[in-house]
């Protein structure tokens, strides 16, 4: 299992930027949902997955929480909640004319904690003060306070993939963002299905030159790429069309979905999905060019060896990803630190992932907090972006702030 922890780097560290611009591989699953331990049945339409966001029949669903839906547009939702009218953003999907939207923002709108239990692949509607036996918490999770010239910065280390068992967030987390004047984040994935966006990955990350993944590595390892391809049911040329380092991606992605995590349901992303509903500005510390362009600039060398990694620790992928979780829930700044320390075994590839992307957005950080304008940010990137000797908690250390692990 050597490199394992590497061949996750690109999910845990760097934002799932290919979902939308390559072939969709994780079967369905299908979801549950309960209110107050009743399972809510559907006539019309069925709970579906959206690469890790809960989409629920509308009106169904509503119903099932004793709440009368109003009106229902594009991405407005007026509903009557214990007599009160409720308006939320959020944006709907319509399926064989059945109206979806995403269930944890439903629930949490209409006063209801949405819970995950992994085990039945069930979401739990419970209300305010009700209890459940199957009720699952988030955990504890990365968050560091620093406060200079009259401004306050709370960091957030993210899991970028994740699932529903990470939430409810504890409330120092919500506490904080609910004061932010900016949700700061290394880019905003909800932009991920845009066309410019999805131009950017296909543009860089397939062959441009009439050449094919086969001519730019070796026989084995293109062996290896398809024997996994058909093992998960796929043409063993699926993806001839695309650069090594989209198919270690990619593969890595189909992997952790199959283990129920996924990029959608990451920390960042749950964040930006509450700054749409606030109107909060999303400020970026990164780009779409940057983090597609390092991964892009890799050797030849590295990208095969990265890829490699990957097809011969495969079958444990997942486990890998359980024990990052865990990692994450419980907040174990020792272990985050040993995972960091674990990517510097390769001076190309720890420099572009991790050295260089903590100045750029330390820099950054640095600048939010000597503007002097009394704003509060709330900064969402990858956890393993803090600790070590190059990461942001040192870096601004070293700037003269003083941060207080929260």
């Amino acid at each position: 299992m050597k490199n394992w922890k590497r061949m996750l780097l690109s999910l845990t560290i760097s934002v799932g930027l290919l979902a939308s611009a390559v072939p969709a591989m994780a079967a369905p699953q299908e979801t549950s949902i309960k209110v107050n331990d009743e399972t809510v049945e559907y006539t019309a339409g069925a709970p579906i997955n959206d690469k890790g966001t809960t989409l629920v029949p509308l009106r169904s669903t509503l119903d099932a929480m004793d709440v009368k839906l109003t009106t229902a547009t594009d991405d407005t939702i007026t509903a009557v909640v214990n007599g009160k009218t409720i308006t939320l953003k959020s944006k709907l999907t319509r399926i064989n004319g059945v109206t979806y939207a995403p269930i944890r923002i439903v629930g949490d709108a209409a006063g209801y904690e949405v819970h995950w239990d992994a085990a039945t692949r069930t979401v739990l509607l419970v209300s305010k003060g009700g209890e459940t036996e199957t009720v699952q918490t988030g955990g504890r999770g990365f968050m560091w306070e620093v406060e200079s010239n009259g401004n306050t910065v709370y960091l957030v280390g993210s899991m970028h993939i994740a699932d529903e068992s990470f939430y409810p967030l504890r409330k120092e987390f919500e506490e904080a963002f609910a004061e932010a004047d900016y949700l700061g984040v290394e880019i905003d994935i909800s932009k991920a299905a845009d066309e410019a966006q999805q131009k950017i990955v296909l543009d860089l990350g397939s062959y441009q030159d009439g050449t094919t993944l086969k001519d730019h590595i070796s026989n084995e390892t293109y062996a290896q790429v398809g024997d996994i391809l058909k093992q998960n049911g796929l043409e063993s040329n699926a993806l001839d069309t695309f650069k090594p380092w989209v198919v270690e991606s990619t593969l890595a992605s189909l992997k952790s979905m199959k283990a129920g995590y996924e990029a959608s349901a990451g920390v960042d992303l749950y964040f930006i999905q509450k700054a749409i509903e606030r109107k909060l500005p999303v400020i970026e510390l990164e780009s779409y060019e940057s983090q597609l362009g390092m991964f892009n600039n890799f050797s030849k060398e590295l990208q095969e060896k990265t890829l490699k990694a990957t097809l011969d620790n495969f079958d444990v992928l997942d486990d890998g990803v359980n024990q990052m979780a865990e990692m994450w829930k419980t907040g174990n700044d020792e272990q985050l630190l040993k995972l960091t320390n674990s990517f510097s075994d390769d001076e190309e590839y720890n420099k572009a992932m991790l050295t260089d992307r903590n100045i750029g957005m330390a820099d950054k950080i640095d600048g939010y907090l000597k503007n002097g304008k009394g704003e509060e940010y709330f900064i969402v990137v990858g956890a393993a972006h803090y600790l070590g000797d190059h990461g942001i908690v040192k870096l601004l250390e070293g700037k003269g702030y003083k941060l207080e692990r929260k």
